[in-house]
């Protein structure tokens, strides 16, 4: 692996689909409750969920520290699993309350690695919801890794099949340069031409990594 061939991939779908503008939200806060809402769902559902607490001036961590489990569960229901993603909207708070007073700027304070470690260590905050958070929310280095990102690096013999979370995301920080701008580009086109071609069905006719050179492929 190297940067230039990593580089060469972003270039090819930045050219295609430009900017992404991610990730969604306004602040840090909207910003952690859709990494939790997003969890197996699309975004369009997560909107109409956000949009719901908005309404009900519930998008606040005290606010919605103490907002009633089941009022809480109806509003997000449009996100899917709504009594699981409730409870897990109230772990983080919890944590955050007990440990940090439910003040989030004293999260900017803390190392990647150490916020990292903190959420995951929160009940039903798992890699990926982890690392959007560090990297969306708080602007920390991090290179997000999903389904869409291991597809496309499996279909272009990028990675070893079976290759997990952490040896995925390793090989992005290991030859890129540790940009917060670039990491947060470089997943959201993944994500992008994962939607639109790289899918379960790969459409590879019009993709933009069709132009990849064949040694790129060949060399993995």
């Amino acid at each position: 692996m190297s940067t230039e061939k990593l580089t060469k991939i972003y270039d090819l779908l930045f050219d295609r689909f430009g900017p992404q503008h991610w990730w969604p939200g306004q602040t840090p806060f909207e910003i952690i409750v859709g990494a939790i809402l997003a969890q197996n769902t699309n975004w369009t559902n997560v909107e109409k969920a956000i949009n719901n607490l908005k309404r009900a001036n519930l998008l606040d961590p005290d606010k919605l520290h103490n907002s009633n489990h089941n009022r809480l569960a109806e509003l997000i229901r449009p996100a899917g699993y709504y009594n699981i993603k409730a409870k897990r909207l109230k772990n983080f708070l919890s944590w955050l309350f007990e440990t940090y007073d439910g003040n989030l700027s004293q999260l900017e304070n803390l190392d990647t690695d150490s916020l990292r470690q903190q959420l995951l260590g929160i009940n039903g905050i798992g890699l990926e919801t982890a690392d959007s958070i560090v990297l969306y929310a708080f602007n920390k280095p991090i290179f997000v890794i999903d389904a869409y990102t291991c597809r496309i690096m499996g279909r272009h013999c990028l990675i070893e099949p079976g290759a997990d979370y952490e040896q995925v995301r390793d090989i992005f920080e290991s030859f890129l340069p540790s940009d917060v701008k670039l990491f947060n580009e470089f997943h959201a086109l993944l994500v992008m031409v994962g939607k639109n071609f790289c899918k379960p069905k790969p459409k590879c006719e019009g993709c933009p990594l069709e132009l990849l050179p064949h040694e790129i492929a060949e060399y993995f």
